[in-house]
C-alpha cells in the first residue's frame, strides 16, 4: 500500500491498511493510523499522529514546524483524529512550547484547499474550513463551526461551536456559540439559524436562541447582565447553556 517512490522514515509508523500514494514523503516520528489515505505529494513531519480513515489529498503540508519567530526546534506535536478529510495545499503546523506544546484536530472534520491551521490552534469535530480559511496560532474551533471562503482568525481567537461565518470575514475577537458572523472586521449578524436547522434542533429552541441573541447583542445590556438573564433560560431551553459557557471562556471579548 507504499508506492515505491514514496519516502518514508523507518522511524515512522504506518498501518498496514494505510495508502501513502507516488512521491509523499513521511518523516520520523510519524504515525499514520487505520485506513488512512495520503495522496501524491504529501509531506508529513513528526512528531505527528494521524488517526483512522483520515484522507490527505496533493500538496498538502502537514505537521511542519511553525514559522513563529519563538520557535527554536523543540519537539512538539500535531495530533489528527479520525475520519478528516484535508483537501489539496492544506497546510498545518504543529505546536510550541509557549503554548501546550500541539496543534490538535479532532474527528470529522472537512478541511478544504488552501486551508491554514496555524500553531497551537485546536479544532473540535464535525467542522468545515472552507477553501482559503486561516487559523492564526492559539485559534480554538468549537464542534460542528462552520468558517467559509477566505475567513481569517486572529490568534488567540475562540470560535464557538455551531457559529457560521460569511465569505471573507475578519474575525478578531471571540466569536459566541450558534452565531452567524460576517463582514471585516466581523460583526453579529443572527444565531446560525439554518445549520441548526439541519441539525435537528426544533422550532421552539431555534427560537429561545434568537430570544437569547437579543439579549446578548440588542438589549444594551453589560455581558455579565446579558449572562444573568441567559441563565434563567437554561430550565427550559437547556442548549442556552453552550451559549452562556462561550460567553464566560472569552478573553478577547465578543464579536459585536
Amino acid at each position: 500500500m507504499i508506492h515505491p517512490t514514496a519516502i518514508v522514515d523507518p522511524k515512522a509508523e504506518v498501518a498496514d491498511s494505510a495508502t501513502i500514494g507516488p512521491w509523499s514523503f513521511i518523516g520520523p516520528e510519524v504515525v499514520i493510523g487505520e485506513e488512512t489515505i495520503i495522496e501524491p505529494h504529501v509531506v508529513i513531519r513528526g512528531p505527528t499522529h494521524i488517526g483512522a480513515r483520515n484522507h490527505i489529498y496533493q500538496f498538502s503540508s502537514v505537521g511542519e514546524a511553525t514559522p513563529d519567530l519563538k520557535y527554536q526546534n523543540e519537539p512538539t506535536e500535531l495530533y489528527i483524529g479520525d475520519d478528516n478529510i484535508i483537501r489539496e495545499n492544506v497546510t498545518i503546523h504543529r505546536g510550541t512550547v509557549q503554548d501546550q506544546g500541539f496543534t490538535r484536530i479532532g474527528n470529522r472534520n472537512l478541511i478544504m484547499a488552501y486551508v491554514h491551521i496555524g500553531h497551537d490552534s485546536v479544532v473540535g469535530n464535525n467542522t468545515i474550513l472552507v477553501n482559503n480559511a486561516a487559523l492564526a496560532g492559539h485559534v480554538i474551533v468549537g464542534d460542528w463551526a462552520i468558517l467559509s471562503g477566505y475567513t481569517l482568525v486572529h490568534q488567540f481567537c475562540k470560535i464557538g461551536a455551531h457559529s457560521f461565518s460569511g465569505m471573507g470575514t475578519a474575525i478578531g475577537k471571540d466569536v459566541p456559540a450558534y452565531m452567524t458572523v460576517a463582514g471585516a472586521p466581523a460583526e453579529a449578524k443572527t444565531i446560525n439559524s439554518e445549520g441548526l436547522r439541519r441539525r435537528g434542533f426544533e422550532p421552539h429552541t431555534l427560537s429561545e436562541l434568537r430570544r437569547a441573541y437579543k439579549i446578548v447583542y440588542r438589549q444594551g445590556l453589560t455581558l455579565d447582565a446579558a449572562i444573568q438573564r441567559l441563565e434563567t433560560m437554561v430550565a427550559e431551553t437547556p442548549q442556552i447553556e453552550l451559549l452562556i459557557e462561550s460567553l464566560r471562556a472569552s478573553e478577547r471579548g465578543i464579536v459585536r
